[in-house]
C-alpha cells in the first residue's frame, strides 16, 4: 500500500475546487454556498441551463458574497447545453474564456467536438492554440471516452478524439470517471500527458459503461495513487471534485459526500489543512 505524501510546500499547493455540477439539480448559487460551508478553496462553474452560471454580473456577485474565487470555467459542450450561448461553438469558447477573464479564473474546461461537428473538428487543434494565445486563458481539453452499451468496445463519438495525450495540445483535463468508461488507467494517463497535465476532475468509477461520477475512493480508477504521483511531480494545477450528489437522500448525505471528496484530495495530495 502506498502512503500519502509528506504536506508539500504550501507555494506549490495546488487548489482543490468544486464543480458546480456536483450539486445538481440545485442551484450555481447552491454550488458556491457549499464550497464555503465545506471549505473548498474554488469553485469550477459549469455553464449550463441554469441562467445564472451564463452571467457573469451574477457569477462575481457569488464570488464576492461567498469570498470563494473561480478557479475554471465549463464550457457548456454537453449535448444538453448546445443551445447555451448559441450554436456556433468557437462562439461559446470565446465567451467561456471572456467570463474567465471577468472572474479571475485562468481555465477554460472544454471536451473535444462531437463527430457530427466536422468543420469544428477540423480546426479544433489548433483553433484551441489560437484561443490560448489571443486571451491568456489555458483551454484544458478533457479526456472523454467511446460510446458503449455495455463492457465491450464502443464507438468513437468525438474528433480528433476522446483522449487528449494524443494531440498537441498545450493544457489538458483528466476526468476519473471518462477514463474509467474508456478502460483507461488514469496514473498511466498523467504520465503521457505529463507537464500539459493541468486540470483534475477528481471523481471514481468503475467498468460500468455509465458516467459514474462516483465520490473519490469508492471506485476502482487508482484515484488515490493518481493524486499521490501529483504531489511528488509538485503539481500546482487545480484538482476540482466533480462528483454525482443527486442520489443523496438529503442535505447533511450531500455535504457528507463532498466533505469526504475533499478530504480524500487533501490527503493525498498531502495538503497541510491549516
Amino acid at each position: 500500500m502506498v502512503l500519502p505524501p509528506e504536506p508539500i510546500d504550501q507555494r506549490e499547493r495546488p487548489m482543490v475546487g468544486l464543480s458546480t455540477s456536483s450539486i445538481f439539480p440545485e442551484s450555481t448559487a447552491h454550488g458556491f454556498s457549499y464550497a464555503a460551508e465545506v471549505g473548498y478553496d474554488a469553485v469550477e462553474v459549469m455553464v449550463g441551463i441554469d441562467a445564472l452560471s451564463q452571467q457573469v454580473s451574477a457569477v462575481q456577485q457569488l464570488i464576492d458574497h461567498h469570498q470563494v474565487p473561480v478557479c475554471a470555467v465549463h464550457a457548456p459542450c454537453l449535448l444538453f447545453t448546445q443551445r447555451v450561448w448559441g450554436l456556433e461553438p468557437w462562439g461559446k469558447l470565446e465567451r467561456s474564456a471572456e467570463m474567465a477573464q471577468a472572474v479571475g479564473a485562468d481555465v477554460v474546461v472544454v471536451h473535444p467536438p462531437f463527430r457530427w461537428q466536422k468543420q469544428y473538428a477540423r480546426e479544433f487543434v489548433d483553433g484551441i492554440a489560437a484561443l490560448e494565445e489571443s486571451t491568456g486563458i489555458a483551454f484544458a481539453v478533457e479526456n472523454m471516452y467511446p460510446w458503449r452499451a455495455s463492457n465491450r468496445r464502443g464507438m468513437e463519438m468525438y474528433l480528433p478524439g476522446w483522449d487528449p495525450s494524443t494531440e498537441n495540445y498545450a493544457n489538458t483535463t483528466l476526468d476519473l470517471s471518462h477514463a474509467a468508461i474508456a478502460l483507461d488507467d488514469v496514473v498511466e494517463m498523467a504520465k503521457r500527458l505529463d507537464s500539459r497535465l493541468r486540470h483534475i476532475h477528481l471523481t471514481d468509477g468503475t467498468v460500468s459503461a455509465r458516467d459514474e461520477h462516483m465520490v473519490p475512493g469508492r471506485g476502482d480508477t487508482r484515484a488515490a495513487e493518481l493524486l499521490q504521483l501529483l504531489a511528488a511531480r509538485g503539481f500546482a494545477g487545480h484538482v476540482v471534485v466533480e462528483i454525482n450528489t443527486r442520489r443523496a437522500e438529503d442535505r447533511d448525505a450531500r455535504v457528507a459526500d463532498l466533505v469526504e471528496s475533499l478530504e480524500f484530495a487533501r490527503t493525498h495530495l498531502g495538503l497541510d489543512e491549516r
